[in-house]
């Protein structure tokens, strides 16, 4: 009996440590940007119905990478689908849109999220994966891209594009500059040295706020639209978590990232002068408004999206991204085909878009959501 007990106590330790290692290590490995609740701390995110997750067939492992703007999304949808789909693992890197589309191309990952639509020769190159088939874009995550900002006694900024463009193109230098006091009459702004940080790698999140600069104030904004950040100056980060980090950090700085990196983080954002009636906030809701005049500008199974950047509609916040996740159309892995399918059966169901509004994200417009999943179905 005695042996008996010291074996189960043996087995009790061993089973704590196993667990309290896993912990640490979930701890040390994680990136949790999630919005948090400001009582709890936990996510506000619920987790979804066992009827709201089909697993059909999944099975094993699915490996994806892209896009770090819809990171918090993923990681929500993630938790949410592992929890109903026992033995099946989906593990997602958020790295870059760039990288995401690279590993997808080498056929190292099952999808890919990026934060713009496949350039044609991108989509050409897919075709040596996608045996008989192409790679094609699926709208899944919409948000917008907060300017968060770091000024030492100022809790409320507008800005319009044309000063934008002044600060991160490196022509406004200070925060107390004539353009930026004009547009908030009443803050008193302080002659703090303004440290503008934009993304060092690939991304998409850098192209869609380009986009807009280059729309909505040309002469100020004289470059084109990209993903690897084309203006002088400023200071340069790895991923949207790493530009969060250095805003906060930093007394005088400004940088862009999707909302839910400023809600965890509680990094204030810039409400944007449209020329509408009031400046509009960064939200989802906001967001929401802008992305609904999106028009499906891809052709056949492909659902690439055109914004209106240079929206003037009553609350709708015009710099916004939508994250696709980039599959074969057909020829995707025998191995991971079901899985694929499964999973973002879920994200695009109305619980999967659900959560998105829940932790600062904008769900993708029901019109163009159901014809993403029509498209899912086909995926061969």
């Amino acid at each position: 009996m005695k042996l008996q007990r010291n074996n189960r106590l043996r087995a009790s330790v061993l089973g704590a440590l196993v667990v309290s290692g896993a912990l640490v290590l979930t701890a040390c490995g994680s990136d949790d940007n999630t919005t948090k609740d400001n009582a709890s701390g936990t996510a506000k995110a619920s987790a979804p119905a066992a009827g709201d997750v089909k697993c059909d067939g999944a099975k094993g492992q699915l490996l994806a990478s892209g896009s770090s703007a819809q990171k918090n999304a993923v990681d929500q949808w993630v938790k949410n689908y592992m929890a109903a789909c026992s033995g099946v693992e989906v593990n997602y890197k958020a790295s870059s849109s760039g990288e995401g589309v690279v590993s997808f191309n080498k056929g190292t990952v099952g999808f890919a999220g990026s934060d713009s639509a496949l350039k044609p020769e991108q989509v050409e190159d897919s075709k040596k994966i996608c045996t008989g088939g192409q790679g094609i874009n699926l709208p899944m995550v919409g948000g917008p891209i907060a300017i968060g900002f770091n000024v030492a006694g100022v809790d409320k900024l507008t800005l319009d594009a044309p000063t934008l463009a002044a600060i991160f193109n490196d022509k406004i230098k200070k925060w107390d500059d004539e353009a930026i006091k004009k547009l908030n009459p009443g803050v008193t702004l302080p002659g703090t040295a303004i440290q503008a940080f934009h993304r060092s790698d690939d991304s998409g999140t850098t192209e869609n706020l380009t986009k807009y600069l280059k729309a909505t104030a040309p002469d100020a904004w004289t470059y084109d639209a990209a993903k690897k950040w084309p203006a002088p100056g400023g200071q340069a980060a790895g991923s949207s978590a790493d530009v969060a980090a250095q805003v906060k950090a930093a007394d005088g700085a400004i940088g862009y990232f999707e909302l839910s990196y400023a809600s965890s983080q509680k990094i204030k954002t810039v409400d944007i002068n449209t020329g509408a009636g009031t400046p509009v906030a960064a939200t989802g809701e906001n967001a929401s408004k802008a992305i609904a005049a999106a028009k499906v500008v891809g052709t056949g199974s492909d659902l690439a999206l055109k914004l209106d950047y240079a929206t003037k509609t009553e609350g709708a916040y015009p710099i916004v991204l939508v994250t696709y996740e980039v599959v074969c159309d057909k020829g995707n892995k025998a191995e991971t085909l079901s899985t694929v399918k499964s999973f973002l059966n879920y994200t695009a169901s109305d619980a999967g878009q659900k959560a998105l509004s829940e932790i600062g994200y904008a769900p993708i417009p029901a019109e163009i959501n159901a014809k993403v999943r029509a498209v899912i179905a086909t995926l061969s």
